[in-house]
């Protein structure tokens, strides 16, 4: 895939797909099976062989057009005939029709230039004692999840890859979630790459809600907030896993845990860019409009994280994440010295916090719980200490930690619950929710086995090192969207914090030592 820069500066990364043929020895010969399928396949397609390129669009519906630049014989690749490599070659897929000739030495010059930006922004990204090649790998698939035009982050690449081989867990993740933002902001930053953090903080800016308007947990790459869901019936879907969706429903839900992470963005946008703020009088407004909404539905059920369809509830991680919002507006309206406002959101967040630790603790199980009156664990319980909400040595957050492992945890995988939802009981691990645990479980001084939990979960990554949204307890085959930013962020949090120990042979812990850059 194309990408790098000119000698203005600006990025040249078309919508194309490259395959260079190289003729190493001998006399090979191929066949190619070419046959795409515009607009999900849902009508017949038709090749155009025209003098440079083939052509394939549908011949009905909606119009969709492919365009295949190849230096071998168009007729045979149509054809699926053998044919010989007498020497180098090439395929071009891309969306436009071309107006420069393609050529031999183009298509190697486009390999040279992207091969030379990868290695420059990998040399960019810090080092760090230990997992740097896991670090390296895990930020570039944050990279190719970006969008270069908008800033946006997708949380996945596809559509419909199931959660349960032949279940209906299948959704479109080809979004951008608010909920991964703050995450995203953070890591980036601590491994070096200030440019595509503040160009997705910018995103953000973008589409955060103004005054009455109305804030989404989802957005489109561009910013589109109609993310409506269809399924696409006329396909089989992956192994049969249907349905495969296009949109997804989750868009409309209420979900009371954004304002937190919007305004725990905002702040930590603050203190990493302090002299980028070019506009603090529009912070400053998001920040009250946000904080006002917050007021105003903390005390209201929502979807939960996990984006219940049918099972609206006072969910703890919503209000942990409301809290958030607060304590951040308080902090925000410090730094900038309106002294009114910070007192109110203290006593907000103060308001919060005990209605949390009154409703949303069940002593009998010594834990918080998934919503108010449940007894169920919830994995992004895992993350209060990461939040601030509770210091990782209180007794009630290492309680925690020891009730949902116990509960969810299976051969160091682990459940987002196991209550029953919409579609029934939750049959895989969710690959985030593992990572949690690490993290968790190195807050609590637990650090010799969140290493080697850790370790283990390096294990189940594909061969280059990727993973995708869900693994299967028993075969550990990865289930789910991919690859999932998600997982990726998580793997590079627990890598950063856990690579930093010196552990003896004896598997005891010698020091904390820092990162190298």
């Amino acid at each position: 895939m194309p990408r790098h820069k000119d000698s203005e500066g600006h990025y040249h990364n078309p919508p194309q797909i490259i395959r260079l043929i190289r003729l190493v020895s001998g006399n090979p010969s191929f066949s190619v099976a070419y046959n795409p399928k515009p607009g999900y396949a849902q009508y017949p397609s038709a090749n155009e062989l025209c003098e440079d390129y083939v052509k394939t669009s549908v011949t009905d519906g909606d119009y969709e057009s492919v365009y295949l630049y190849t230096s071998y014989d168009k007729q045979a690749v149509l054809g699926g005939r053998e044919m010989p490599i007498t020497g180098d070659g090439y395929f071009l897929i891309g969306y436009h029709q071309r107006f420069l000739p393609v050529t031999q030495e183009y298509i190697q010059l486009e390999y040279e230039k992207t091969k030379v930006y990868w290695l420059d922004w990998i040399q960019r990204t810090h080092a760090f004692t230990h997992y740097t090649d896991e670090i390296r790998r895990s930020a570039l698939v944050l990279k190719l999840l970006s969008n270069q035009e908008s800033g946006a982050f997708l949380a996945a690449v596809t559509t419909s890859l199931p959660e349960q081989i032949g279940g209906v867990r299948n959704w479109d993740y080809r979004f951008c979630w608010i909920r991964d933002s703050s995450m995203i902001l953070n890591i980036l930053t601590r491994l070096g790459h200030y440019g595509v953090a503040r160009n997705f903080a910018k995103f953000l800016f973008r589409i955060v809600p103004y005054k009455s308007d109305r804030i989404r947990i989802m957005y489109g790459i561009r910013g589109q907030t109609d993310l409506s869901e269809r399924t696409l019936d006329w396909l089989a879907g992956y192994r049969n896993s249907k349905p495969v969706r296009v949109g997804n429903a989750a868009f409309i839900q209420r979900q009371n845990d954004i304002y937190g992470v919007l305004l725990d963005v905002m702040y930590s946008y603050i203190h990493i860019f302090p002299n980028e703020v070019e506009n603090v009088e529009f912070l400053w407004t998001v920040t009250r409009t946000l904080a006002r909404t917050v007021a105003e539905n903390w005390t209201l059920p929502d979807m939960g994280i996990w984006e219940f369809r049918e099972k609206p509830a006072h969910y703890v991680y919503s209000k942990v994440l409301c809290w958030v919002a607060a304590d951040r507006s308080s902090k925000i309206a410090s730094l900038l010295h309106k002294k009114e406002y910070e007192a109110e959101w203290t006593e907000l967040a103060q308001a919060i916090r005990a209605d949390i630790l009154e409703k949303g603790w069940n002593e009998e199980r010594g834990t918080f719980t998934q919503s108010y009156g449940s007894a169920n664990t919830d994995a992004s319980n895992l993350l209060f200490a990461d939040y601030g909400f509770i210091e990782a040595t209180d007794p009630k957050f290492t309680s925690t930690v020891r009730a949902t492992r116990a509960e969810l945890e299976r051969d160091g995988l682990m459940y987002r619950y196991r209550n029953q939802d919409d579609f029934g009981d939750p049959e895989s691990s969710f690959t985030v929710c593992s990572f949690w645990l690490v993290k968790a479980l190195w807050q609590t001084g637990e650090k010799k086995d969140a290493k080697r939990l850790f370790d283990q979960l390096l294990c189940y990554r594909n061969p280059h090192g990727l993973y995708s949204e869900d693994i299967d307890f028993t075969t550990k085959e990865l289930l789910g969207n991919f690859p999932q930013g998600y997982s990726h962020l998580a793997l590079i949090d627990c890598a950063i914090s856990i690579g930093e120990m010196k552990i003896d042979e004896n598997g005891a812990i010698i020091e904390q030592v820092q990162g190298r850059h």
